[in-house]
C-alpha cells in the first residue's frame, strides 16, 4: 500500500515539472536587436563678468574654444547584423541642425595591439604622497556641523580615506560599443568630426538607416534639445569669506548638483566640497544620470532641485589657491523600445529596436572672482588695499618657492593634482 502511494506521488511530481519544463520551454526568448544612443552635452567655462563676445576673443587668442558655450554630440549604434558588404550606417537629422542632411556613423578599423611586457615600462620612483584632505558639504554661509571630514596620509587609514571619497552609485549606463558579434558605428569619428554649430536644434524628426539595421525613425521635442548653457548671475564673495554662486534657470533642467576644490595656499592641504546637504563627494554625479537617480538622489537632499537657482559656498576657500566650481544640469532622458512592451504578460513581445538620448549641460568657474570680473581679497573693495593685499601676496609666494627649494621634500604644497597622483599610485 506504501508503494503504491509512494508510486503516485512520484507520478505527480513528474507531471508537474513536465508541465513547468513545458511552459518554460514554450517562452520565446527575446532576441538581440539594434540600440541606438544620442550623448547630447552643452558645456563653457564661466567666468564672471566675461560677455559672450569677449569669450569669443579669448578663444581667437588661445583662450581655447571652452570659453564659450559649445555643443556636442556623440552617436552610437550597435546591431547583431553583419553586412555582405563593407559596414555603413546614416543618422539623417532634422534641417534646423545646420549640418547637412545626414550624419555617417562610421564603424572603426580595429588594431591589433601591440602586448607590452614589464620590460616596457619603467619601474616606479615616485615616492608616497604627503597629502591633507578635507571635505565639506552643503550650501550656507556657515560650516555645517561635524565637518570637515579629514584624511591625513601619513595619520589616517583606509577606514578614513573611503569616508571622504564614499558616494553614491547611479546606474550603470553601457552606451553601444565595438563588441564580438555585433556591428559598430559612431558619429564623431577619426574620419569624420564636424563641430556643432552653435544655432543647431535636434528638435524634429530622425531617422537611423545602414546595411547591418532596420530603420529607426524617432521624433525629438524641446526637451530633449541642446540644453541652454549654464550662466552664473552671481559669483560674489561675503564678508565671511564664503561665496554667493547664483545662476539663470536653465527650463529643460530637471536638476542641479556642484562640486568644487582647491588648494590651501599654505599646508598644501587640498579642500573638496559638494552642494549636497548629506555627505557625498559627488564623483559619480558629474555626468549623465538616469531620470530615475535624479529623482531619487532629489529627494535624498543630494542633488538640488531644478526649482533653485543659488547655493551659498561655505567659508573654507577663502584662503585657498585655483579653487574652481564643477557645475551640471540634467536634462531629462529619452528612452524608447519598438515596438512598446505589450501590458498582456501571455503576449509575444520582440523588441525591433531601442533609441536613448541622455542630456547634460556643464561649466566651470572660478572662486576667487566677484561677479564684476574683480578679483575677490577680503572685505575692503577700496584700491590702496587690493594693492597691499597684491603685494603681500606676492611676498608670500616669493617666501613659499624659497621654502619649497630648501625643503621640497618635506613641503606638502604638492598641489592637488600630484598629491592625488602620488596617494594612489598613478
Amino acid at each position: 500500500m506504501i508503494q503504491k502511494r509512494v508510486a503516485q506521488l512520484t507520478g505527480c511530481v513528474v507531471i508537474v515539472m513536465t508541465a513547468v519544463c513545458s511552459s518554460a520551454a514554450e517562452k520565446p526568448q527575446i532576441k538581440p536587436y539594434p540600440h541606438y544612443w544620442m550623448s547630447v552635452a552643452t558645456s563653457s567655462q564661466n567666468i564672471p563678468g566675461m560677455t559672450p563676445e569677449m569669450a569669443g576673443m579669448a578663444s581667437m587668442f588661445g583662450g581655447g574654444s571652452g570659453f564659450g558655450p559649445k555643443r556636442d554630440l556623440t552617436l552610437q549604434l550597435e546591431s547583431p547584423q553583419t553586412p555582405s558588404a563593407a559596414p555603413e550606417a546614416f543618422h539623417d537629422i532634422p534641417p534646423g541642425q545646420n549640418m547637412g542632411k545626414n550624419l555617417p556613423l562610421v564603424t572603426p578599423k580595429i588594431e591589433k595591439q601591440q602586448q607590452r611586457t614589464e620590460r616596457d615600462y619603467p619601474p616606479a620612483t615616485r615616492e608616497k604622497a604627503k597629502i591633507r584632505m578635507l571635505y565639506y558639504w552643503g550650501c550656507g554661509e556657515t560650516i555645517g556641523t561635524g565637518q570637515p571630514r579629514i584624511f591625513d596620509s601619513e595619520k589616517s587609514g583606509f577606514e578614513e580615506m573611503a569616508q571622504i571619497f564614499k558616494g553614491r552609485a547611479p546606474t550603470v549606463q553601457t552606451p553601444p560599443s565595438a563588441r564580438k558579434g555585433w556591428t559598430y558605428g559612431e558619429w564623431p569619428s577619426t574620419d569624420e568630426r564636424t563641430a556643432v554649430p552653435k544655432d543647431s536644434s535636434l528638435i524634429g524628426a530622425h531617422t537611423i538607416r545602414g546595411n547591418y539595421t532596420v530603420n529607426i525613425p524617432f521624433t525629438l521635442d524641446v526637451k530633449r534639445d541642446f540644453m541652454s548653457p549654464v550662466e552664473f548671475t552671481s559669483v560674489k564673495g561675503t564678508a565671511s569669506g564664503a561665496t554667493e554662486l547664483a545662476w539663470k534657470s536653465i527650463p529643460t533642467a530637471i536638476g542641479y548638483f556642484a562640486t568644487a576644490m582647491g588648494s590651501d595656499g599654505k599646508g598644501g592641504d587640498m579642500i573638496m566640497w559638494s552642494a549636497s546637504e548629506i555627505p557625498e563627494n559627488g564623483m559619480t554625479l558629474m555626468d549623465y544620470l538616469t531620470p530615475g537617480d535624479i529623482h531619487h538622489y532629489i529627494r535624498d537632499k543630494v542633488i538640488m532641485d531644478p526649482s533653485r537657482t543659488s547655493c551659498t559656498v561655505p567659508p573654507i576657500f577663502k584662503n585657498a589657491q585655483g579653487a574652481m566650481v564643477q557645475f551640471i544640469a540634467y536634462g531629462e532622458q529619452l528612452d524608447i523600445v519598438h515596438p512598446p512592451k505589450p501590458k498582456d504578460p501571455k503576449q509575444i513581445w520582440q523588441p525591433e529596436w531601442s533609441v536613448k538620448v541622455r542630456l547634460k549641460s556643464t561649466s566651470m568657474t572660478p572662486l576667487g572672482i566677484n561677479a564684476d570680473g574683480e578679483e575677490r581679497r577680503g572685505r575692503s573693495s577700496s584700491k590702496k588695499t587690493r594693492e597691499q593685499s597684491r603685494q603681500a601676496d606676492r611676498d608670500s609666494d616669493e617666501k613659499q618657492s624659497v621654502d619649497d627649494n630648501a625643503d621640497s621634500k618635506k613641503s606638502r604644497g604638492r598641489g592637488v593634482g600630484d598629491g592625488l597622483r602620488g596617494l594612489f599610485g598613478f
